[in-house]
């Protein structure tokens, strides 16, 4: 019976991504507050962490701009009010109206399909084992990598016992699939972390082959000694099945390209206290 993939959103992942530091909490300066054109972003004592007021700038400025337009009304404000529903989707309709968005060409789709054929191909998987050093909070991640190449060194060697891999997986992994030697069964792109699916099916150059892979795998979740039992090749779909969903894929791409230029020349434009935002950032009208 098929197993779902390790790496995914699946229960071993579960705890064990290394923890992601929080921004530090920045303290409003009482004296002069970040603003954005003498509009206030957050009020005295106010505490804001640094992603949060990039992002409250971000929306100020828009609604700046779409006041500017006439996209919204103006308001005698000191303090940059909260966007309702009805503002983000004014601020929404200004965007679409102001950036405009170059269809993407047959060429471009042709182009795109060409070098990503990899990425269209249906049906595939692997039979897959592995044994997962997780990164979790506070582990020495260098001593943990020497670990896991210990152990796939091991394995390599020409006198590995048969067994070795499911006894070093129920010894050592901190995958649930440890109870079953490290077998996730039958596992596609879609089952496992986009790190791993680069690795076992995504390559330009055909993937390793069936047998232990001689380096170890790095994945959001750690450290993974991977071994192919067996694979399915799948299915190449040809350029007309996929067109639509190409273009549309580079059509977001270019929304996004040219919403972050757009915000790239307000930013430059405005006078801005109290932070600094960077021009490659995209800060999309939630």
């Amino acid at each position: 019976m098929e197993q779902t993939g390790c790496g995914s959103a699946c229960s071993c992942a579960s705890g064990a991504a290394a923890a992601i530091p929080a921004n530090p909490a920045i303290s409003a300066m009482e004296s002069v507050p970040a603003s954005v054109n003498g509009i206030a972003l957050h009020g005295v004592g106010e505490q804001l962490g640094a992603e949060a007021l990039r992002e409250r700038a971000y929306a100020e400025l828009l609604r700046q701009q779409a006041v500017r337009l006439g996209w919204l009304p103006e308001q005698a404000v000191r303090l940059a009010p909260e966007l309702g529903p009805a503002e983000q989707e004014a601020i929404e309709s200004m965007l679409e109206r102001e950036v405009l968005l170059p269809e993407p060409s047959e060429e471009a789709c042709l182009r795109h399909y060409a070098a990503n054929k990899p990425q269209h191909v249906i049906e595939q998987a692997v039979h897959l084992r592995h044994i997962l050093f997780a990164v979790t909070p506070g582990v020495d991640v260098q001593k943990l990598a020497q670990r896991a190449e210990a152990a796939l060194h091991e394995l390599m060697r020409k006198d590995a016992p048969a067994g070795r891999f499911e006894q070093l997986a129920a010894e050592l992994s901190n995958c649930p699939s440890s109870a079953q030697g490290g077998d996730l069964g039958w596992v596609g792109p879609h089952d496992c972390a986009p790190e791993l699916a680069q690795a076992l099916f995504f390559q330009s150059e055909p993937g390793f082959g069936i047998g232990l892979h001689p380096r170890l795998v790095h994945s959001r979740y750690g450290f993974h000694v991977i071994e192919l039992l067996d694979r399915r090749k799948g299915r190449q779909l040809e350029f007309e099945a996929v067109r639509d969903s190409i273009a549309a894929q580079l059509e977001l791409r270019s929304r996004a390209t040219a919403w972050r230029q757009y915000m790239m020349l307000l930013v430059g434009q405005a006078d801005i206290v109290g932070l600094e935002l960077e021009g490659a950032d995209t800060p999309l009208v939630q």
